[in-house]
């Protein structure tokens, strides 16, 4: 959706395509500028992936995978206004419904992030175990045999080590997952499935990594607060501050996959917002990873953190999802030249969850989804149909002022007595705007219940670029504070901050 300002028209027709330009066209201008600056990053890109290839002892993946980051960004840039009129073309687009005209935008553009997402940590797999493959195999098929140093030296006389059959293993299940997840979302644009038919579909895709995780890394314990603890007859002796959930953690595991995508997901509509928010999300992930790796092993402050290489794995699937998600949302920004799609959120989401599970920080993710979560319990009454839900809850576009308003849900017949007393405490405390029958004082009409709506009611209509910038900045700060929160607050509660 966009404003529909003169002003902000002329703006954005110098990078939309004209009528004589096939639908879906996307203008990108080509100046000498993004030319070199383009050729800059490959340059360093290629530079970081072949650094010291040829000295496996100074070879570090992370460098690699910041190199392939930056081509899968650039490649993300070049391939979106080149498959926009395609997708057009086979029937994925949809209209801008905040534009007075209400252009065709291609639809589903989040395949193509997904895709060369895929692909980028395809081709990193061999750089990732790069030192493995040459110091720590014998050749010939044989990659488990630990070699003595005093019986034979290989590349100036380290000793081979076992290659990490474990950690290949949750990689590749954690793309397998991906993969399912990239195929269930474009069924679900193609078919524009009913939400309790697609709920549990990101469950189905993370089911090759929980097997994975089951069998190499079976890790069910959860750190609790002393005083949690003490309520606990059961636990460890080795581990006082820890319980096992056992059989609960995997569903816990499971409910965060579905939980994700989906939220991602609801809360959408206005134009950045799917991208906005993965890419806020997927940077303090990103933060919270440098706070176990930075420390120990770039700056030797300390020794390595025993879950340094856990968050080095997630750190290597969260570089590329920013430097995807940050090209689509150079094409998503308002105002719009390309839709994400369902496809994106249930792909962005479900890599967020893989590195909370692999990772084995599920608790310090949810400190960064406050806004997913409080939206989706705001949505609830809507959601389960406890009030009247709309197919659509996207605010309402005003041609006349260019601006957004919180869209409604208007009551045919009025409210029963439950429903009622619902809405009246909600508006209560404002958190929606009820319009009453003049003549019976009856409930008529309420803003819809999402976080977008809520915004809007609180703030007034505004155009679509700052409602974006509003949400992003709660995102931001309520990730922020989590990140806080979880390394002063968290050593008080549970008597130690584990980084």
């Amino acid at each position: 959706m966009s404003e529909a300002k003169p002003a902000v028209d002329d703006g954005a027709s110098k990078m939309t395509a004209t009528e004589a330009d096939p639908p879906g066209t996307i203008i990108v201008k080509k100046t000498l500028r993004s030319r070199v600056i383009c050729l800059a990053l490959t340059g360093i890109a290629l530079s970081l992936i072949f650094n010291s290839q040829g000295y496996p002892a100074l070879y570090d993946p992370l460098k690699a995978c910041v190199g392939f980051s930056i081509l899968a960004y650039l490649i993300t840039v070049a391939l979106i206004p080149v498959l926009g009129p395609e997708f057009v073309r086979v029937g994925f687009f949809g209209k801008d419904l905040g534009k007075k005209d209400r252009p065709v935008i291609p639809e589903t553009m989040g395949a193509v992030c997904a895709l060369v997402y895929l692909v980028t940590m395809f081709f990193f797999i061999p750089f990732l175990f790069y030192k493995y493959y040459v110091t720590s195999t014998s050749g010939g098929g044989n990659r488990e045999q630990v070699y003595d140093a005093s019986i034979e030296l290989i590349h100036k006389g380290r000793a081979l080590r076992m290659f990490p059959h474990s950690k290949l293993a949750e990689y590749l299940a954690a793309l397998l997952s991906l993969f399912s997840m990239l195929v269930l979302g474009v069924a679900d644009d193609m078919f524009d499935i009913r939400w309790r038919n697609k709920l549990f579909m990101p469950a189905i895709a993370v089911l090759p990594l929980m097997f994975v995780y089951y069998v190499d890394f079976g890790v069910t314990r959860v750190v609790v607060p002393e005083f949690v603890y003490s309520f606990f007859i059961h636990g460890s002796m080795v581990y006082p501050t820890t319980i096992d959930l056992g059989v609960f953690y995997y569903i816990y595991m499971l409910s965060l996959a579905i939980f994700l995508p989906n939220s991602i997901n609801i809360l959408a509509g206005i134009n950045g917002l799917e991208a906005g928010q993965a890419l806020v999300i997927a940077i303090f992930v990103l933060f919270n990873d440098a706070l176990y790796i930075l420390p120990g092993r770039l700056f030797g402050l300390r020794a390595e953190h025993p879950a340094t290489e856990a968050h080095l794995l997630s750190t290597y699937f969260m570089l590329p999802l920013i430097a995807v998600t940050l090209a689509l949302l150079k094409f998503n920004w308002f105002p719009a030249r390309a839709f994400v799609g369902d496809t994106f959120c249930y792909f962005a989401g479900m890599v967020l969850a893989q590195v909370g599970i692999l990772g084995h920080f599920a608790k310090t993710l949810m400190l960064f989804l406050v806004p997913q979560v409080f939206n989706f319990l705001y949505s609830a009454p809507q959601l389960f149909h406890i009030v009247d839900c709309p197919r659509h809850r996207l605010p309402r576009f005003n041609p006349e002022t260019g601006l957004l308003e919180p869209s409604r849900v208007y009551f045919k017949p009025n409210p029963c007595k439950i429903q009622a007393i619902l809405l009246h405490t909600m508006s209560l405390f404002k958190l929606i705007h009820l319009e009453y029958d003049p003549k019976t004082g009856k409930i008529t009409s309420a803003s819809n219940m999402t976080l977008i709506n809520l915004v809007l009611t609180w703030t007034g209509p505004l155009r679509e670029d700052k409602l974006a910038i509003v949400l992003l900045l709660i995102q931001a700060g309520t990730c922020m504070i989590g990140l806080t929160a979880r390394h002063t607050i968290a050593p008080i509660l549970f008597g130690r901050d584990n980084i």
